[in-house]
């Protein structure tokens, strides 16, 4: 029992209220099977225990059964209310928490992911006299504005045109189209303006004044290759933005395509279940997946888990001086599948819709009562009724408490989205590797 003081999960709780625990006193802890982490009482709060009952005796008059719903909710020390909190249900795109957690136990929050452009020809007065090849990292961010820039800095090394063809190979997708086919064309539209689409020219406007329209001419085909090609000559490095800034965007729009793409970089899917089964501190059992972006029911998660899953995460954070607030979205603050909700302000959130699935996981970051972690797995024909329920079910937690949110103006906010400023950052994430003199 003395060993729990060395746990993360116990100190990143108890730091976040101020609550100081002793090795003398650590022997009055309660390590029960069915707590993520640790708490110092396994008995729910009564008042919360019964807005919990109220609130699944409500779906029970629509015609819902309790079988199919799921509640977990947990302060710093303490199991407030639980239904079904060990049990496994779909959790639709609460599997991006897992996602997420694996990404950060894997890589530093600050990691950027790669894509190489090079050419086994030779440049000859502004003409790639030969193939562009471009080899993919598992960047699950590379876009118009990223593609556009990458133009450019083509232009600046004095190349307008290819003459042989576009080559692909490696982990490469634009646009989040997991097609490489479909990427490559986008990719040969977005380097030469002369072939923009509307949608390419409406990504360019929003980019920042100034930016110049890239004209990379590729005379050949687009061709996919199984294997890397040797013998190349580097042109460009392009590096994905941080860690930290796809995970924030991914969850925020809760970007399936993104999540995929890390999980696969990751190892795939049973690498995500076990790293993240292993930190939030729950059995394997209770984190079932076949993604890593929570499409199809058979992605199913129990409550305490994804408490456990947001509580590791914290702990991960915290030493970079960051917060879930800086991955998650935060109602009040960001926009994405928290619109049209009624989430209490301040609440840093992941939401999940499957055609029968509404789940709402996260932290409440109360004025006075510390963090308090919820999720609320539901399933039925429901959908928009789920989310009012959800959403009021908070909203009587803390009034029942007697507690307010901090403002979602207190939290950190470090990306929000891909503005401008992301824009002129992908300019410094190209790194010229050749030189032309010509």
């Amino acid at each position: 029992m003395l060993d729990l003081l060395s746990s993360g999960l116990l100190s990143v709780w108890l730091d976040m209220t101020g609550l100081k625990l002793s090795r003398e006193n650590a022997v009055e802890l309660v390590l029960g099977p069915a707590i993520p982490g640790y708490v110092l009482a396994e008995i729910a709060d009564p008042p919360t225990e019964q807005q919990v009952q109220q609130y699944l005796q409500g779906l029970v008059a629509k015609g819902l059964p309790t079988e199919g719903q799921g509640v977990w909710v947990q302060s710093s020390h303490q199991l407030l209310a639980n239904h079904q909190g060990t049990v496994p249900l779909p959790a639709a795109s609460i599997t991006k928490v897992a996602t997420s957690l694996a990404a950060l136990l894997t890589w530093d929050i600050d990691h950027q992911f790669e894509i190489l452009i090079g050419t086994t020809g030779k440049i000859v007065d502004g003409v790639l006299q030969g193939d562009l090849i471009v080899t993919g990292g598992d960047d699950p961010f590379f876009i118009w504005e990223e593609a556009i820039v990458l133009g450019n800095t083509l232009n600046q090394m004095g190349i307008r045109q290819v003459t042989g063809n576009l080559i692909i190979t490696g982990n490469f997708s634009m646009n989040f189209y997991e097609n490489p086919e479909v990427s490559a064309e986008m990719l040969r539209e977005a380097l030469d303006e002369r072939l923009w689409t509307d949608e390419a020219a409406q990504a360019y406007w929003q980019m920042a004044p100034g930016t110049r329209k890239p004209q990379v001419a590729i005379a050949g085909q687009i061709a996919i290759a199984s294997q890397p090609i040797p013998n190349q000559t580097l042109l460009v490095r392009h590096r994905s933005l941080p860690l930290r800034d796809l995970l924030q965007q991914m969850n925020i729009y809760s970007n399936n395509v993104m999540a995929q793409m890390l999980a696969d970089a990751l190892g795939g899917v049973n690498q995500v279940r076990k790293l993240s089964s292993e930190a939030a501190g729950v059995p394997l059992s209770e984190i079932q997946l076949i993604n890593g972006s929570g499409l199809g029911q058979e992605n199913q998660i129990s409550p305490r888990a994804a408490c456990g899953m947001f509580m590791a995460i914290q702990q991960l954070l915290q030493p970079q001086n960051l917060s879930l607030s800086d991955l998650f979205p935060v109602s009040g603050r960001d926009g994405g599948t928290m619109d049209y909700r009624e989430i209490p302000g301040g609440a840093v959130v992941k939401t999940g819709t499957l055609w029968d699935v509404s789940a709402l996981a996260g932290i409440l970051p109360t004025q006075d009562k510390g963090w308090i972690c919820f999720a609320i797995l539901n399933r039925g024909n429901y959908l928009d009724g789920f989310r009012q329920e959800q959403d009021k079910l908070l909203t009587q937690f803390l009034q029942t408490w007697q507690t307010t949110l901090l403002p979602p103006s207190a939290v950190h906010n470090l990306f929000n989205g891909y503005s401008s400023q992301g824009h002129v950052d992908a300019v410094k994430r190209n790194e010229i590797l050749f030189e032309y003199g010509g």
